[in-house]
């Protein structure tokens, strides 16, 4: 029997949604302050995801919890935002997607369910639940409360009770709610994923006899604070559960997408089979008919700028991707440093150590080159070039250059296991390594908030225009 590993997809890919289209599977996650945001997954066996395109194309501030749907034959995201609700439709799952429509409602998580009767409903946060119009684009009255979440044991160590991200699911006769509690960091202990059940969409609700589903038990474990929870038939008849977890002791990654396989009681209640452990081999789910490429997985992260676009491995920091400030052209990408806050272009990193590369051109006196692990606009580390020479960066704070008269220069980044070095290329010449040594252990989020994760990146500082001619990761 073939075997996968948690992750299913590494890196800060946390508040999984998944959505079934016969043997075909698409997951988005929580963009947070990147844009574009709400990035789609496919895979055909739901161990090997490639993205295939974004749904939020604009900068919406921070972008939380989707939930990721299909309603005859329309798909909707609906996820929170800037203090509101707001929902996204396709006639496909890659999209076209609409502008993003404002619900005007309040609390964070929306869960959508949709009756036999054909009424539409969204749950959220803190047990709350409103109808929707048929469009599922409006809501129907105010919010009330239906669910009071479950009562864990007193002596547990938790975060605090945070009843989120609610999921439904229809069938036999019950609705299921399968919600997260307990705080999504904080202790190794802290997160959890727990069901209850009703005959209808508002409750009263019944909590199941298994809870908690899922959750981390001891810090010693490796994946820390599990939870928010997605249920999922799949196409075969199996039943699993996607969700996200800290790695222990490498929290700067963010919070990784995992999956257990779950099983129904003969009393109606669904549960992970005993004996299942999230960091052994468990037995890969192949769907009937799916067949893949094992090596088909992931996101390219490096970048020859050979194309007319970004690829989709950039987000940007802060703000939407302004093709007034990026130029593709001739296998470079100009960057022009025209803004008063950072506001880097990122990626996701999936690795314990890996090194970053590239090579820049300053094309204007006031212009400043950067490549960067950036967590948030307080604490990014790196090296950069400027008129003054080669300079490395810690905690956003420039350390004293190193006198560098070329104003094209090749420069590295890299990361083992948090010790991070720099270096820099003059061309035909060796690497030369600045002198010092930086940690990047505490760039996450139980350390500094924002529920971000530390990315690597590139971006312009200063006035006028800095080239890259490519971008290089490799892991270690």
């Amino acid at each position: 029997m073939e075997h996968y590993m948690n992750p299913i997809i590494a890196g800060d890919y946390p508040d999984p949604s998944i959505v079934r289209v016969d043997q075909d599977y698409y997951m988005t996650h929580s963009s947070f302050q990147y844009a574009p945001g709400l990035l789609i997954w496919h895979s055909r066996n739901l161990v090997h995801w490639e993205p295939v395109g974004y749904a939020l194309q604009e900068y919406l501030g921070d972008v939380w919890a989707p939930d990721f749907i299909e309603h005859h034959g329309m798909f909707y995201i609906y996820f929170p935002a800037n203090g509101t609700n707001w929902v996204v439709t396709a006639p496909s799952p890659i999209g076209p997607w609409s502008r993003p429509i404002d619900l005007s409602v309040g609390h964070i998580d929306p869960g959508h369910i949709a009756a036999p009767d054909g009424k539409r409903y969204l749950h959220l946060s803190g047990g709350h639940f409103v109808e929707l119009e048929a469009d599922g684009c409006s809501v129907i009255g105010t919010p009330r409360k239906v669910y009071v979440g479950w009562s864990y044991p007193l002596e547990w160590r938790v975060e605090g009770f945070c009843l989120e991200s609610p999921k439904l699911r229809y069938k036999d006769g019950y609705y299921y709610l399968t919600s997260a509690q307990g705080g999504t960091a904080g202790p190794a202990t802290s997160h959890m994923v727990v069901s209850a059940r009703s005959r209808t969409p508002w409750g009263p609700w019944e909590n199941s006899p298994y809870n908690p589903i899922v959750r981390t038990s001891s810090r010693s474990e490796r994946w820390c604070s599990r939870g928010h929870g997605t249920l999922l038939d799949a196409s075969d008849g199996t039943w699993w559960m996607l969700y996200h977890g800290y790695e222990k002791e490498f929290y700067t990654l963010g919070r990784q997408t995992l999956m257990e396989p779950i099983e129904w009681t003969s009393d109606g209640w669904f549960r992970v089979p005993g004996g299942i452990q999230p960091d052994q081999p468990l037995p890969l789910p192949l769907p009937s008919g799916a067949s893949v490429d094992p090596s088909d997985h992931g996101m390219m992260l490096s970048d020859s700028f050979a194309e007319s676009r970004l690829g989709l491995q950039w987000q940007r920091f802060g703000a939407s991707i302004d093709d007034h400030r990026y130029e593709l052209k001739d296998r470079s990408l100009t960057i022009h440093a025209d803004e008063v806050e950072l506001s880097p272009l990122l990626c996701i990193v999936p690795d314990h150590a890996y090194s970053i590369e590239t090579e820049i051109s300053l094309l204007d006196e006031g212009a400043e080159g950067l490549l960067l692990l950036f967590y948030d606009r307080a604490c990014y580390m790196g090296i950069g070039l400027s008129k003054h020479g080669v300079f490395g960066i810690r905690r956003s704070r420039k350390l004293k250059p190193r006198i560098c008269s070329a104003n094209r220069v090749r420069l590295k980044l890299i990361n083992d296991n948090h010790e991070v070095e720099l270096y820099y290329k003059l061309e035909e010449e060796d690497w030369v390594r600045l002198p010092e040594t930086m940690d990047t252990s505490g760039y996450h989020h139980n350390a500094l908030g924002g529920f971000l994760s530390l990315r690597a990146g590139i971006e312009a500082t200063g006035k006028g225009r800095v080239q890259f001619h490519d971008f290089t990761y490799c892991k270690l």
